[in-house]
């Protein structure tokens, strides 16, 4: 068994054994810091090709995604399992209400609802069965107007009517 050569790390400047089974190309050594550089140097390579450019925008790039995902479906879900919980359950602290109008009771809402965003991205992804950002976004929008008509006392019949396009999501 050949010994493979000490080399010179081409972001930090030390020597490093490589690796026997990439000795040839190897030129970064395991440090954190220079295995980011060597991943920034090569998603920099990969996007300076012309074919890679564009590769995440427009709708036919949206479209591929979407049939992936129909080919692949719970993909995002594998890996924990059922009970597998990553950290024990959270009792919710109920806040005192003593003393505030309700106006301040309305901010509070907002508040909460501002610092949950991801549980509500969540929750219409769940309910909707979409997970794709621009869907989300749109059913998001659709919520929105629908809580304000019920707030401002209109139907929610109206609103959606004059919704413009026609709705890309599954009805909520």
């Amino acid at each position: 068994m050949s010994s493979t050569p000490k080399r010179k790390c081409s972001h930090c400047g030390r020597l490093f054994k490589p690796d026997p089974r990439n000795a040839k190309r190897q030129q970064h050594c395991s440090q954190a810091e220079c295995q980011q550089a060597r991943k920034r140097k090569s998603q920099r390579r990969w996007v300076s090709k012309p074919e890679n450019r564009n590769y995440f925008r427009g709708p036919e790039h949206v479209e591929r995604v979407r049939a992936w995902r129909k080919a692949h479906p719970g993909y995002w879900r594998r890996g924990a399992k059922v009970g597998d919980a990553l950290q024990d359950d959270c009792r919710a602290q109920v806040a005192e209400m003593k003393g505030q109008s309700g106006e301040t009771a309305a901010t509070a809402l907002q508040d909460v609802l501002a610092s949950q965003s991801f549980v509500l991205i969540g929750l219409i992804a769940q309910i909707t069965g979409i997970t794709l950002q621009d869907d989300i976004a749109f059913a998001g929008r659709r919520l929105l107007r629908l809580g304000q008509d019920i707030v401002g006392g209109k139907s929610h019949e109206t609103s959606a009517k004059s919704e413009p396009g026609a709705p890309r999501a599954a009805a909520i």
